[in-house]
């Protein structure tokens, strides 16, 4: 078996729990390995470190799989890692039955993505060494999770860095396009052949849970308050309105929310669930549109929900826009701005604005625009929210750290004239683990903060 020898200067990174090993931490490759194939790595003195696959032709030359020595990734090898994963979802993922089976790098498969829709699995396979292991990969999964069908969703570029092709089909058995799933106890459709990576993102899934507490409490606000009646001869306490009516709308104490980025309407359905009296649910692609009335109407939401296909970037502008009109309106003296002009915009607020964009940083060098990215959307959605509503905010781009993301949430609230009250802080959920020390793990970023007016 060939054996990698790493320099004696490097950064201890893989002694840390890191599974990458890049070119230029290798001092010399003894033998003639095969790309993927498995290999032995030690330290520049020959102490043994770890094992795992070789592929020369990309800048992460060695991913460890073990470390302890491993021969090859058998079918016993991946059932083993297989069942772990199982017995790790079993006991911390509320909905395993759906839910993402295998993480890559921290289940200790790197290249590796494995989410089950309940009967249903779909597979990504991102590079040669696992790649190679196809059919093992596949006699494992069947062994393991008995499903009705494997699908395979590795049509991402990723793979072009390690020398294939991208590819998607039937892997095994049979597989609609559309699989049902329950996440919280709602009722979700999902396109496992055309959305967008494995058709679902269930990092989202507890934090999509957080917004219970934002979705109701509302109705004071409007002038709402429980009164004592009679009915029957009998006291009830009914909602009434500043003008003394009952009201019978049941939603009457919810949150209007604005949900921006919606794909297939996961978080709106969450705060329909949650009481939400009326949510906007707004996507760019007319697919995922289409996808999120059918979820909507599945759960019996639609009444309280509208669809918009349009940019978020350019909806968010043209409602603040169209705010600052109203407000310059209000404001006109005699002879001053000509009020029969219709509105260029509408103008609209909400009590809550969610914000769940696709990742605006794919590598270090778009940082900087995706910073601003995230700050105009930021800046423009915390503008739309109510006085002393809630701004629901994530990023999934790694190279963006933390850090970087709040600081820049700070700048677009100093512009916008508020001050954020941080509510929560959250990453990706629990069937999404994160290895100390592997920071490309830590690629989630999801906040709620309260907004108020500085002035």
């Amino acid at each position: 078996m060939a054996s990698v020898f790493l320099t004696k200067n490097r950064k201890k990174r893989l002694e840390q729990g890191h599974p990458w090993i890049f070119q230029n931490e290798i001092e010399r490759v003894e033998g003639e390995p095969l790309p993927g194939e498995i290999v032995q790595v030690f330290s520049h003195r020959g102490e043994y470190l770890a094992s795992g696959y070789i592929n020369r032709a990309s800048q992460i030359m060695v991913r460890i799989v073990s470390y302890t020595p491993l021969e090859k990734m058998d079918r016993e090898f991946f059932m083993s890692r297989f069942q772990g994963c199982r017995d790790h979802r079993l006991r911390f993922s509320k909905d395993a039955d759906s839910c993402r089976m295998v993480y890559g790098e921290a289940d200790f498969l790197p290249g590796l993505i494995v989410d089950k829709f309940s009967s249903i699995l779909v597979v990504q396979i991102l590079t040669l060494g696992m790649d190679r292991c196809r059919e093992r990969i596949v006699e494992a999964l069947v062994e393991v999770f008995r499903p009705e069908g494997i699908y395979e969703r590795s049509d991402v570029a990723v793979r072009e860095r390690e020398g294939m092709e991208q590819r998607k089909g039937m892997l095994y058995g049979t597989c609609p396009q559309q699989v049902v799933i329950l996440e919280n106890g709602l009722s979700i459709e999902v396109d496992i052949m055309e959305g967008q990576k494995t058709g679902y993102f269930f990092d989202q899934r507890e934090n999509r849970a957080s917004l219970e507490r934002l979705m109701t409490g509302w109705g004071k606000r409007s002038g709402i308050t429980l009164q004592s009646v009679e009915t029957d001869g009998q006291p009830t306490t009914v909602p009434v309105n500043s003008g003394g009516k009952v009201v019978t709308f049941p939603y009457w104490d919810g949150a209007t929310v604005l949900d921006c980025f919606s794909h297939t309407g996961s978080f709106t359905l969450h705060a329909c669930k949650y009481g939400a009296k009326k949510v906007t649910c707004l996507d760019i692609s007319e697919h995922a549109v289409e996808t999120a009335r059918r979820n909507v109407e599945r759960n019996g939401f639609a009444d309280r929900v509208e669809f918009v296909t349009a940019d978020a970037f350019q909806y968010l502008r043209d409602q603040v826009k169209g705010l600052a009109e109203r407000k310059a309106r209000s404001e006109a003296r005699k002879g001053g701005i000509d009020t029969s002009k219709p509105l260029s915009s509408e103008g609209r607020t909400w009590d809550v604005v969610i914000l769940d964009p696709p990742a605006f940083a794919k590598s270090r060098q778009a940082v900087e625009g995706a910073v601003r990215g995230y700050k105009d959307i930021n800046l423009h959605a915390m503008k739309l929210v109510n006085e002393g509503g809630y701004l629901v905010t994530a990023s999934c781009s790694y190279h963006v750290r933390p850090e970087l993301f709040m600081e820049t949430i700070l700048a677009a609230a100093a512009d916008a004239g508020k001050i954020l009250r941080l509510i929560e802080f959250r990453g990706a959920g629990k069937d999404h683990p994160h290895i100390l020390g592997v920071d490309e793990g830590n690629y989630l970023k999801f906040a709620i903060f309260e907004v108020r007016s500085r002035t």
